[in-house]
């Protein structure tokens, strides 16, 4: 079965900027996601299309693909209580921020006692992403799937 819109695709991963890994689901659940509803990245996505599962590949994706350009105005001062993540911050560190569109990465900056200076951009905005994958497994997603724009259970979303 070739991967393609409302499939659920299970795969295992490797994440890495250059030479730095980022991330990998070795030893872990394969990632889960419904495919052709936006739940990866869009360059992501698109290499996946077509594929099946025992598929192995390495694909390279452009950061306009992934997770979008760095804009270096993207800076604001924010209250350290709507930080998540840790109690206590230093530049430097990933924090998550609720905000009108859901939850959201930012980086911070500068940390005093009440405010911290943060950046806004996505931590891997501005990088190239190669992914080594492997497809473990494909079906059709559900009705509910489907209807949701999202996978369910395991590796997926649970409601």
């Amino acid at each position: 079965m070739s991967i393609a819109d409302n499939q659920v695709v299970q795969f295992h991963y490797t994440l890495r900027h250059g030479e730095e890994l980022i991330e990998t689901s070795a030893g872990k659940d394969p990632a889960t996601y419904l495919h052709g509803h936006g739940n990866v990245i869009p360059g992501l996505e698109k290499a996946m299309e077509g594929k099946a599962v025992g598929d192995e590949f390495e694909v390279t994706v452009a950061c306009a693909d992934a997770y979008g350009e760095r804009h270096e105005d993207r800076t604001q001062q924010m209250p350290i209580k709507h930080l998540q993540g840790a109690k206590r911050w230093k530049a430097g560190m990933v924090a998550m921020v609720k905000t009108d569109q859901g939850m959201r990465q930012v980086t911070i900056i500068k940390a005093g006692l009440k405010h911290a200076t943060v950046d806004l951009n996505h931590p891997l905005s501005g990088k190239d992403l190669t992914f080594n994958i492997q497809i473990v497994d494909a079906r059709e997603g559900t009705n509910d799937e489907i209807a949701h724009g999202h996978s369910h259970g395991v590796g997926g979303h649970h409601h």
